[in-house]
């Protein structure tokens, strides 16, 4: 089964679930669904930054500071941040990531995308991240990423969650 054939909840502005459709028809038709981010970091607290490959459905050769994806029909948003981040990780044995908040994501142009869940995962584990997912990957410190916000061009959803974490851990709240 290739990635568009995958079946996803679909959901509505209150992360209700009303329906269910294939990724291809929930992206094609801008269908609200599910997805979990996951921060990763390593035993020295750096952050898991990666390039997605030129491949990926959505935001191809972009760059992310979380690891994750859809949330697939039936699934919990629990099930599939341990699932996403084992697998894009490449480790088994990874600790239940932590939820911290979700939001409603909105294109640039303020059209309701997807719900997000938002995680955090220690992994002290070697990783071997999927090749048809990762195309590079680097742990890097807290400073050394706020410097590369501004040089490289990151995927838009991951950006919003990563600067709602930020909101979230200055005031407790993602509300930016």
């Amino acid at each position: 089964m290739s990635a568009a054939d995958e079946v996803l909840d679909i959901v509505d502005e209150n992360d209700e679930v009303i329906g269910q459709a294939p990724r291809g028809e929930t992206y094609a038709g801008g269908l609200i669904h599910r997805c979990a981010f996951i921060l990763a970091r390593d035993a020295e607290e750096r952050v898991f930054v990666h390039r997605r490959t030129a491949t990926k459905l959505v935001f191809p050769s972009l760059y992310d500071m979380f690891v994750g994806g859809v949330v697939g029909a039936g699934e919990s948003y629990d099930e599939a941040a341990l699932r996403e981040a084992e697998e894009e990780l490449g480790v088994s044995g990874l600790p239940q990531p932590v939820p911290l908040f979700k939001f409603l994501y909105r294109s640039p142009e303020g059209v309701p995308r997807w719900w997000s869940a938002v995680y955090e995962v220690r992994c002290e584990l070697p990783v071997d991240p999927q090749v048809e997912e990762v195309a590079w990957h680097a742990f890097l410190t807290e400073e050394e990423l706020a410097a590369r916000l501004g040089e490289w061009e990151w995927v838009p959803d991951g950006l919003a969650a990563y600067q709602r974490l930020s909101a979230f851990r200055a005031t407790g709240h993602p509300d930016i």
